[in-house]
């Protein structure tokens, strides 16, 4: 799988990752978690590593801690989760249940779940640093309605990491954010690759183009991640799934060729 650096360390993250919204809120059945297990040995025999949860994904965290170590694969993954929640003391209270549910003695990024009291956050999450409790901070958004707030964020503070949407349907990081994010030497995870879904059932039923499939791209899945890695400031997507069929098809991704210029320009129209 294609790797990209994470500027801030030199580190490299392979480009395909996990999100664990909806999919890892389950119980604690055999039944219900077995598929899950099969995701995250799927991501890790595919070459990918990035595991991305919230206190915000009800027992996504637990689930996940509890699979890695069952597979004892938590130094296969490169584990992020967020704070979301006000106050400092909650925070820290939060972020060490975080750890805890995930297994984790240190967690690789901790993020400020759409930047809620993200200032008082922030300075908790540098002072983890230097400690050692977490590797990397970073803040996230899903909605580009916020993204004026989130710009003036990067231009003051220096981040590690912004999460981002950016799909095919929602292009607004690459008008400022993703230029600010390769010239602040950011690094970049994008949520929402599908929209959510509605790109891949919009497309349901209509065949990929043969000059896709030729450009190593045999789904619409694999398409739209595609289309998200063409942009050299991304770092990692990390579309969200339970079903490890899904996961070993958007790891492909991560083989393919990225689009060029022309191929770019043709998914764009074919999409409007």
């Amino acid at each position: 799988m294609l790797t990209r650096r994470i500027p801030s360390s030199g580190e490299s993250l392979p480009v395909i990752g996990l999100g664990t919204y909806k999919g890892f809120d389950v119980g604690s059945g055999i039944k219900e978690r077995a598929a899950l297990g099969d995701v995250l040995s799927n991501l890790f025999s595919l070459g990918g590593s990035v595991l991305d949860s919230s206190p915000m994904y009800g027992r996504a965290e637990g689930v996940a801690g509890d699979l890695l170590a069952a597979q004892h694969a938590h130094e296969k993954a490169f584990v992020a989760t967020k704070v979301w929640t006000e106050g400092r003391n909650a925070g820290i209270d939060q972020m060490n249940r975080s750890m805890k549910l995930l297994r984790c003695e240190q967690i690789d990024l901790m993020q400020i779940h759409n930047l809620l009291d993200w200032r008082t956050h922030l300075a908790t999450l540098r002072a983890w640093k230097e400690q050692g409790r977490i590797r990397y901070l970073g803040v996230t958004h899903y909605s580009s309605s916020v993204y004026g707030e989130m710009e003036k964020i990067m231009r003051a503070e220096p981040l590690d990491f912004v999460q981002l949407n950016y799909s095919l349907e929602d292009r607004e990081a690459e008008e400022r954010l993703l230029p600010l994010a390769a010239e602040r030497s950011m690094a970049v995870l994008v949520n929402l690759p599908f929209g959510q879904g509605r790109l891949l059932r919009t497309l349901r039923g209509k065949p990929v183009p043969p000059w896709m499939k030729e450009a190593g791209c045999e789904t619409w899945s694999q398409v739209l991640l595609n289309f998200t890695l063409a942009n050299k400031a991304v770092t990692c997507v990390i579309p969200g799934t339970g079903n490890p069929e899904h996961m070993a098809e958007n790891c492909r991704a991560g083989d393919a060729p990225l689009l060029d210029e022309s191929q770019l320009r043709n998914l764009v129209a074919l999409y409007k």
